[in-house]
């Protein structure tokens, strides 16, 4: 059992690190993954399939997060040809214009 902590507190500290440069996306997939994990483990816990509704909550918590990630993720765009690209892109690889935040 304590091996079983020491491995969960483990991957939740890279977890955490590996947060810190992604992607709203990335981000809303990796939080939605452990909380759907979490709920999973518990409720597949009291049926005695702890494992399989950790896994299954987690695969649907990170398919979830990701799309509410993506789309609460500030969207910006070349004025000068009009491609749409993640925040953190400040000039346009094509053209090197100066994005600008696109309007929801």
């Amino acid at each position: 059992m304590a091996m079983k902590n020491i491995f969960i507190c483990v991957m939740v500290s890279f977890l955490v690190a590996a947060c810190a440069n992604a992607t709203g996306t990335q981000k809303g997939a990796a939080i939605g993954g452990l909380s759907g994990a979490a709920i999973g483990g518990i409720i597949g816990h009291q049926s005695g399939h702890g494992l399989e509704g950790a896994g299954i909550g987690a695969l649907g918590g990170a398919v979830a997060g990701g799309l509410i990630g993506n789309n609460m993720e500030q969207k910006m765009f070349c004025p000068t040809c009009g491609k749409v690209y993640t925040e953190g892109t400040k000039f346009c690889p094509k053209d090197g214009t100066e994005l600008k935040p696109q309007q929801k």
